[in-house]
């Protein structure tokens, strides 16, 4: 079943360090693409089609902050449009592709894919953990799924398939029964669990040295709708009041996906994480592989899920009580939806 885009929010369109003076491309919510930065240094993402014969813009030529069609020269400004028109002293006024509004927070570039006019910068995504001192980054990957972006948004809601689909690297043994917890706040769903007085999972070895002892760990997902998924989980000594709030001594992060739905079946994960220790290359590269084997773990299970769902019958699904989370992330998105069609 295809699921509605909401098309009133920004979303990430790429890294920004993958982002330059070249013209590249990108699809978003079924929608083609041509991005490049400007002489000032910002983005420019116009539709990836000009309008005289449908040739992709992203074929042609980049002049100063304008594309030059690599069809027959139509060349359109970084506002989509068209200044100038081969054998013409005047482009026509309908001569115009639509163009998109970006901003970069956290190092991505965003775009807003609904009304212009409803496009508030101050609602793209920021952490505000990015910019403390006490944190460092750990940029991750684009990592292409095959499967629809709201199967990807069920799991990044949900900690219950962590001790079955991660045992390697995010999980520890015997805790299948640990008991999850979900609220909704307004356009966002959060989800949290703690497993008390168990072993240190595999991914944070070596981060810190709690003397072999038992630990204390959280797991908090937060879910802004429609694309945006923060984990905060951590571990801190057993006994010593994490549960409480008190996380003086321990090990910290966010762990930031963010989502580009690309069509119904298809969608790119963007991840990064904010630990709360220094930046080490070596720490950091071990960390981002554990990371990277964790990530296509659930790929692998959400790109069979959606094989199954292409498959030319009909489904009679269950809900279980730990869907929660997953059914109610999925109804903001389908009331985001409704309000971008009105």
């Amino acid at each position: 079943m295809n699921a509605a885009f909401a098309y009133d929010a920004w979303y990430p369109l790429a890294w920004s360090r993958d982002v330059g003076r070249e013209l590249a491309t990108r699809r978003v919510l079924e929608e083609d693409l041509v991005i490049y930065r400007t002489e000032d240094g910002s983005v420019a993402a116009l539709e990836d089609v000009c309008p005289h014969r449908l040739a992709p813009l992203s074929l042609g030529t980049l002049r100063g902050d304008a594309v030059e069609c690599g069809y027959h020269g139509l060349t359109f400004d970084c506002s989509g449009k068209c200044v100038s028109a081969p054998g013409m002293p005047r482009p026509p006024a309908s001569a115009q592709v639509r163009s998109y509004p970006t901003r970069e927070s956290m190092g991505m570039v965003w775009v807003w894919m609904g009304d212009p006019e409803r496009a508030d910068p101050s609602q793209v995504f920021h952490l505000p953990e990015y910019d403390d001192p006490a944190y460092s980054v750990v940029e991750g990957d684009a990592l292409p799924v095959q499967a629809n972006y709201l199967s990807l948004a069920d799991n990044l809601c949900d900690p219950t398939h962590v001790v079955y689909v991660h045992k390697t690297t995010l999980a520890s043994a015997g805790r299948e029964e640990t008991r999850v917890q979900h609220e909704r706040q307004g356009n966002k769903v959060v989800t949290w669990r703690w497993v008390i007085d168990g072993p240190l999972i595999p991914v944070f070895q070596g981060l810190k040295d709690f003397g072999g002892a038992n630990v204390d760990r959280w797991h908090y997902y937060h879910y802004h709708a429609p694309c945006i998924a923060v984990i905060d989980f951590g571990s801190a000594r057993t006994g010593t009041g994490a549960p409480e709030g008190n996380r003086d001594d321990c090990i910290q992060m966010y762990a930031c996906h963010f989502i580009t739905p690309i069509d119904q079946r298809s969608c790119m994960q963007h991840w990064l994480v904010l630990k709360n220790s220094p930046a080490d290359a070596a720490v950091d590269a071990r960390l981002r592989d554990s990371l990277r084997l964790a990530f296509n773990e659930d790929k692998r299970v959400l790109e069979a899920i959606q094989r199954n769902e292409d498959k030319p019958r009909e489904w009679k699904r269950i809900n279980l009580a730990l869907d929660g989370s997953s059914i109610k992330m999925r109804r903001i998105v389908e009331e985001m939806a409704a309000a971008s069609s009105s």
